[in-house]
């Protein structure tokens, strides 16, 4: 039986608004990604033992498993008022890097526009990382509350 599910276009629209001195100094920017064809929206617990929120390889083989090649966006937001999340990316060398994701606060990762997760993540010790050109596939995505159990929203779009 054939799909009858058609892709869209997921567009994303970042909005900062300040005025300072009587002028508006904020911005509007938007990115428009075609032919999305599958999201996962999901509303998890983090607790502060770290856990996998999310895997990506070549196949999906149950819930929170992704096609690396395939997702082009993520968001992740911290929906608690108080404590904040630890996000660890890790790519298929067992490089990491984690980010703090404050209470309120999102963290969007795009996608690269053709490859996805794929060749998108170095970590280093070194401080010339950059220069590193030996970029992984992202595997997963690990997360713990500092203090208390966090409710994190989770949004990623795939083609």
């Amino acid at each position: 039986m054939a799909s009858t599910l058609s892709s869209s276009t997921l567009t994303v629209k970042l909005v900062e608004s300040i005025k300072l001195n009587g002028v508006e100094q904020g911005a509007n920017n938007t990115k428009s990604i075609v032919g999305i064809s599958a999201v996962s929206k999901r509303i998890v617990t983090i607790t502060v033992t770290e856990s996998t929120i999310a895997t990506f390889s070549s196949a999906v083989a149950s819930a929170g498993h992704y096609v690396a090649a395939d997702v082009r966006y993520m968001r992740f937001t911290n929906k608690d008022d108080t404590n904040f999340i630890t996000l660890t990316f890790r790519n298929q060398d067992n490089d990491e890097a984690a980010i703090k994701l404050d209470a309120g606060q999102s963290f969007i990762w795009n996608g690269d526009n053709s490859g996805g997760l794929v060749d998108v993540l170095n970590a280093t010790e070194d401080a010339d990382a950059a220069s590193d050109t030996a970029l992984g596939d992202l595997t997963n995505i690990q997360a713990d509350a500092n203090t208390a159990s966090c409710v994190l929203e989770m949004f990623i779009a795939s083609v």
